[in-house]
């Protein structure tokens, strides 16, 4: 297959028109992908990249329009070309708002659909951001993955555009749950070294004794089990970059280990003598704090500034509260079409509690309550959909706090209003009789 080959994937439930347009693009010598509803075509994309999305608008369970929005907010740089059977003003203008940069009207020429496609593709090509860029789409996660618009959010997005593309050493400093790895994907992946490996390694989570041999390796022989030299994850990481999490439970001798590989650029296996050159960045992560432990003598001091040459504080979830609204959608998109093939709404008064409850779990926990509301909600995510836990430890606002009357009253006649005036369903809803609601009403 030649190499200059565009991909282009085509989304419509109706098989013939989904084979005559594979048919005519093959013609055209791109490379053709087909989907038959919106799940799988979010499936395909999710394994190759593409350079152009022709989607039908009229199908069954999730609509061209929501497969638009979608795309346009986690591929943005993918044209997007629409195809439909039911032209109108107002259509033609909400696939435009959706993202499309087209929009063919069924039927179409042979000639039409080349020219549309020859257009999309050529705007995809002048936004292109760089070639690295687009590499990284496929093989791991940037900075298009995080989510937020607070200025918190917007500090660390600023300091990861400062590091992107040198090999500083940068220690991530956070609650757990914040996001330390995705901060360090987004650095190494929205970066001029994406095209090496990205490594990861938990060290809260290798025994203290088999730290050494995991991180540099280790000859044959070095220890009863050691039948053969094995490289280490500094190896593996080699002309990438390799991600150390939770580094305050590395143990001293490793740590001592790791200044000295900071600093000289050079490693030794467990078991041998002979020094070995590394290339690569060094990139930390704690929840821990560090200087705290240097006064408990647990963690080397001259380690913690060789680390912090870039020092990045991702900040708890409480601390960017207006954030949460963003989150919310992320996951009920990512997790409304896992679960159930379309996206979902949230209630606003749900979605109140969500912003107001303090996660001290930060993203993660936020992440969890979605996930779990998505699966049980029968419809829009309401405040019955969410774990009893978050209703009772909210944060309300001074003002808002009132006496117990006067919530009554206003609560009452919130129900009232959504059972427009209808006192049987209102009592059914506040689980009273109609005699204890009339008599309130008084």
């Amino acid at each position: 297959m030649p190499l200059n080959k565009e991909n282009i994937l085509i989304v419509d439930d109706d098989i013939k028109i989904l084979e005559l347009l594979a048919r005519r693009l093959k013609e055209f010598d791109y490379h053709v992908f087909k989907a038959i509803s919106v799940k799988e075509a979010l499936f395909i994309l999710k394994d190759t990249s593409m350079d152009l999305l022709i989607s039908d608008i009229q199908m069954p369970e999730v609509d061209g329009i929501q497969l638009l929005r979608y795309t346009n907010e986690h591929y943005p740089k993918m044209p997007k070309l629409v195809v439909t059977g039911y032209p109108s003003v107002d259509g033609a203008l909400e696939v435009l708002k959706s993202g499309a940069m087209d929009y063919l009207t069924k039927p179409f020429t042979k000639e039409e659909l080349r020219i549309a496609v020859e257009r999309a593709l050529a705007h995809g090509s002048r936004h292109q951001i760089s070639p690295v860029s687009k590499s990284f789409k496929t093989r791991g996660v940037g900075v298009k993955d995080m989510v937020g618009d607070s200025t918190a959010f917007h500090q660390v997005l600023s300091i990861i555009e400062r590091v992107k593309d040198n090999r500083a050493t940068v220690l991530i400093q956070g609650e757990s749950g914040t996001g330390k790895e995705l901060v360090a994907r987004a650095i190494h992946y929205s970066g001029k070294y994406s095209t090496g490996p990205f490594i990861a390694v938990n060290c809260g989570a290798i025994p203290e004794n088999l730290q050494e041999a995991e991180l540099f390796g280790y000859t044959k022989g070095a220890f009863t089990g050691a039948d053969q030299s094995r490289n280490g994850f500094f190896q593996a990481a080699s002309g990438g970059t390799l991600f150390l999490d939770e580094i305050g439970n590395a143990c001293l001798d490793v740590q001592a280990k790791l200044l000295r590989a900071l600093q000289e650029r050079e490693i030794t296996k467990v078991g041998s003598r002979a020094f070995e050159k590394v290339n690569l960045r060094i990139i930390a992560a704690t929840n821990m704090d560090l200087l705290e432990e240097i006064k408990k003598k647990n963690f080397r001091e001259d380690l913690y500034y060789r680390l912090t040459v870039v020092e990045i504080k991702v900040p708890p979830l409480r601390k960017r509260k207006s954030d949460i609204p963003l989150l919310v959608h992320r996951f009920l998109q990512k997790y409304g079409m896992e679960y159930r093939d379309r996206l979902l709404r949230i209630a606003p008064d749900a979605l109140k509690i969500l912003e107001r409850y303090p996660w001290p779990g930060n993203i993660r926990e936020l992440e969890n309550v979605v996930q779990r509301a998505v699966i049980m909600a029968d419809g829009p995510i309401g405040i019955k959909d969410l774990p009893d836990f978050l209703k009772y430890e909210i944060d309300f606002p001074e003002e808002e706090l009132m006496p117990l009357r006067d919530m009554e009253r206003k609560y009452i006649k919130r129900v009232l209003l959504h059972t427009k005036g209808n006192k049987t369903k209102a009592a059914e809803i506040l689980q009273i009789n109609r005699k204890t609601l009339r008599d309130k009403l008084d």
